[in-house]
């Protein structure tokens, strides 16, 4: 699809993603933030998500499980109000190995650089969004870089670019509430005081409680993955997914009280 120039709303959002469900889990509610506002929004996703494993009485079999997730994608996509869904040709390098070729991390970078340039060239976007990485899952981190670098090339320039991430404030309260619930969980060591973004580097705070439900919706629709935050407290859900925290890169942030607004 060519979009054409002359269109009666001149915002348009990429959401540039590493597998299925990053959509829901990490940007839902903006995205159904930014299409209750009348933006056309697009996401663009790198893999299928194919190193996954099909949640616990989901009844997929494993070799369903990336069409299954693709299926997922584009629904939940729909509930959020998305306009387009586009794929990328690489497969899920998983957490940890070597990544196998033909998987995001193993690719040259520079070719993942220009499959994403050319998105955003087709969609010619005035905002871009993508998560930042502070779950150091290495698919989230090659996508960031390769979206941070098209969008420096992008032959019309993009007005304002975000990396969506989780406060820290927020993922010690999450990491106390696991420890007590779940003390035996190995990755609950001392060091995970640092993860999360540092509070004072977010510059961008949206109110997105109006799309909660919607998010839910969303989330429910990967019925093959186990989501984040089932197992929270309340008080916690609506903390993760009714306000919206991110960092703007594009243009440079100079200080001053938050955004409330990605437009």
């Amino acid at each position: 699809m060519v979009y054409s120039a002359a269109v009666a709303d001149p915002h348009r959002l990429l959401a540039v993603v590493a597998h299925p469900d990053d959509e829901s889990f990490g940007l839902g509610s903006i995205l159904a933030w930014a299409a209750a506002r009348g933006a056309e929004t697009t996401v663009c996703c790198a893999t299928g998500g194919e190193a996954g494993e099909p949640a616990p009485g989901s009844g997929i079999a494993p070799e369903d499980l990336p069409a299954a997730r693709v299926r997922e994608l584009r629904e939940a996509a729909e509930l959020l109000g998305v306009r387009r869904v586009d794929l990328l040709d690489y497969a899920d390098s998983g957490m940890v190995g070597d990544p196998v070729p033909g998987t995001l991390v193993a690719a040259p970078f520079g070719d993942v650089v220009a499959a994403v340039l050319a998105e955003v060239d087709a969609v010619r976007p005035s905002v871009v969004v993508t998560l930042d990485a502070g779950d150091g899952h290495r698919d989230h981190a090659r996508i960031r870089d390769a979206t941070l670098a098209a969008v420096e090339r992008a032959a019309e320039p993009v007005e304002r670019a975000y990396l969506a991430g989780l406060p820290r404030s927020l993922m010690r309260r999450w990491v106390q509430h696991q420890r007590s619930v779940n003390p035996d969980r190995q990755h609950l060591d001392p060091d995970v005081a640092a993860i999360g973004t540092p509070d004072e580097e977010l510059t961008t705070v949206l109110d997105t409680s109006a799309q909660l439900a919607t998010r839910w919706a969303a989330i429910r629709a990967h019925a093959s993955q186990v989501s984040p935050y089932d197992d929270l407290p309340s008080d916690l859900q609506e903390a993760f997914l009714a306000t919206d925290r991110l960092r703007r890169v594009v243009p440079p942030w100079t200080g001053g009280p938050p955004e409330d607004s990605l437009f």
